[in-house]
């Protein structure tokens, strides 16, 4: 068994000597019995409440393909200046994005393209609900077409 902490600071560590634990390329990769620790569970949490706004989701979107200017996101995503800001700092504080300053701009990018890889699995998680509600919508408008 591993004990994970997953928090700002990403602490690890082994709680059986023969398990292994490795960081790679920011990932860690560990294996867990089924009672995941509640630290872990809070920190995911927290991540699916920054993005649990449909803003804050666009944001993390246009990201997707590198860095981006402030301006350009506001710009892209037709907000107010200090509404954007709001929303950028909710995912600076939870780590979702990472800025940088250049001159008099700020520059903003994912900390972790993984993050990538989760959103498109939501993607498909809700297509296929969709598809699924679809056919059974089909399902009923025949059956009352059939009533009639």
């Amino acid at each position: 068994m591993v004990t994970v902490i997953c928090g700002p600071d990403l602490r690890f560590a082994r709680s059986s000597p023969g398990i292994g634990v490795s960081l790679t390329k920011n990932i860690l990769v560990f294996e867990y019995t089924r009672r995941v620790p509640d630290a872990v569970r809070r920190y995911k949490a927290e991540i699916f409440q920054a993005l649990s706004h449909p803003t804050r989701i666009a944001i993390v979107e246009l990201l997707r393909d590198g860095e981006l200017p402030a301006g350009k996101l506001i710009a892209r995503l037709g907000l107010e200046q200090a509404n954007a800001s709001q929303h950028l700092s909710v995912l600076r504080a939870k780590r979702i994005v990472i800025n940088r300053k250049e001159g008099n701009q700020v520059f903003y990018s994912l900390r972790n393209p993984l993050l990538n890889k989760v959103l498109d699995i939501m993607r498909q998680y809700c297509q296929a609900h969709v598809t699924e509600a679809r056919a059974a919508l089909g399902v009923i408008q025949k059956q009352g077409a059939a009533g009639r």
